[in-house]
């Protein structure tokens, strides 16, 4: 029901916006505007000025003498506004049998079509850039300050490989890295289909590392190949009774040694507690700023009864941009983010990098909305703004049914100065809509397929 709620808002939010961008087009160019829907296909309740709010569908015969229907309909999975005169995902064209009226959009110059066209991509573009430079402004960007690797567990595919403890990574595939940022960048974004070549730093010596790629987990379970220096094993939450709780461990207590072994990692603190059922365990613990050590005694079952996670307790650089310094890093942010897309999808078409892998649909969309919802508002709004990104681009592609086809259709009837026929327009739409519903469920069968 969470996946069903965060996917519900999330794609209600960035819909409003491209189709408002549209309808407020329209509008500015004198157009009629029959519909404004959330969804696609019936239509399941909505509002107009004429009959005000209602159920089901409106009568056939139905004239909104240019008041516009507000409506949400059957299938979520996307939105349109209805300009009258022009041939969309409606599929209307009882207008084609008659003369052109003034307020239709195929009355109009060229360039008003095209601005109208183009408005819903500007506006998605519009929202990412304004979530980018409120967080560059007001919160800028924190960065985890190291390039040096953390826990290495002992016959982990990472340890054959060849990684130690305190390996310093120098650079990637010929990339300097001066941060964990970079690295996981470097990994998982700029280099994702390839091999990855680690130049790495040991006592004071310069090593190389050649790690194949199928050697290389998804980035969803990327924390068992790397881990940064720094990282600690925290509790969350002790459990009611639990020899944590008598012990007086508290949630946020933040684990630095077991039995004189430095703790890096949740997984190495569990193999100590329980290899030791029964045994009092000295534990060292970071509290706010204070260290403090405990005598912990696991149950007979090697447990005591704590929920754990990790945290970064190491430096963190919180980088900072001025007003208008905000702006142009938002343009950069954007521009970085479109080539990496571009060039995850020539790595996909090319066969490099797998499609479910590098794509998702609505199952993927719920996940990481909530995911991101949970670390927090700020969270939940940033991944809004990559995604309304994602949504612009996919959109301004020359595809039919999609912006970039209707811009395409618009170009040409303006260099032969004639309008496309009708009919040529429908079949070109329903060929467009039918490709785009198989691609939605192929995209729906790979979410399903990596749950």
């Amino acid at each position: 029901m969470e996946y069903i709620i965060y996917f519900a808002i999330t794609i209600g939010i960035l819909v409003f916006i491209h189709e408002f961008g549209h309808f407020a087009a329209a509008k500015l160019c004198k157009m009629r505007a029959d519909v404004f829907a959330i969804g696609f296909g019936k239509r399941l309740f909505g509002w107009n000025k004429k009959n005000g709010f209602s159920f089901g569908e409106l009568p056939k015969e139905f004239d909104g003498e240019g008041h516009t229907d507000y409506r949400l309909s059957l299938l979520p999975l996307g939105g349109y506004v209805k300009i009258a005169g022009m041939v969309d995902e409606s599929f209307d064209t009882k207008f084609a049998n008659e003369p052109p009226k003034p307020y239709e959009f195929r009355s109009k110059p060229m360039w008003q079509k095209i601005i109208v066209i183009a408005a819903g991509v500007l506006m998605n573009f519009l929202l990412t850039y304004f979530i980018f430079w409120g967080s560059n402004y007001f919160k800028g960007k924190p960065v985890t300050d190291t390039t040096t690797i953390g826990y290495v567990k002992e016959y982990s595919s990472v340890d054959s490989l060849g990684f130690q403890e305190g390996d310093k990574i120098i650079s990637i595939n010929g990339y300097s890295v001066n941060n964990w940022d970079e690295v996981l960048s470097s990994i998982y974004v700029n280099n994702i289909g390839e091999d990855v070549n680690f130049k790495i730093q040991r006592d004071g010596l310069v090593k190389n590392i050649f790690v194949p790629r199928t050697k290389i987990p998804d980035f969803k379970t990327g924390h068992e190949f790397l881990l940064q220096s720094d990282v600690h094993p925290v509790v969350i939450e002790p459990l009611k009774d639990s020899p944590a709780l008598i012990a007086g461990l508290k949630a946020g207590d933040i684990f630095l040694s077991l039995n004189q072994v430095k703790t890096l990692s949740a997984e190495q603190l569990t193999n100590i507690i329980t290899s030791n059922p029964e045994k009092e365990i000295s534990a060292k613990i970071l509290r706010d700023k204070d260290t403090l050590s405990f005598a912990l005694i696991p149950g007979s079952d090697g447990k005591i009864g704590i929920s754990v996670g990790e945290v970064y307790i190491g430096k963190i650089d919180y980088r900072t941009f001025g007003f208008f310094e905000s702006f142009t890093k938002s343009f950069d942010d954007i521009a970085n983010i479109t080539a990496v897309t571009f060039r995850v999808a020539g790595k996909v078409f090319a066969g490099d990098v797998e499609f479910g892998k590098a794509f998702g649909g609505p199952v993927k969309i719920a996940q990481l909305a909530v995911r991101s919802a949970d670390v927090g508002i700020e969270s939940f709004i940033y991944f809004l703004a990559v995604l309304s990104l994602s949504l612009a681009i996919i959109n301004i592609l020359p595809f039919p049914v999609l912006d970039g086809g209707h811009l395409v259709m618009i170009l040409i009837e303006g260099i032969f100065k004639r309008e496309i026929p009708v009919k040529v327009k429908i079949a070109i739409q329903n060929t467009g809509f039918i490709l785009l519903l198989l691609l939605m469920a192929f995209i729906i069968y790979n979410d399903i397929l990596s749950l």
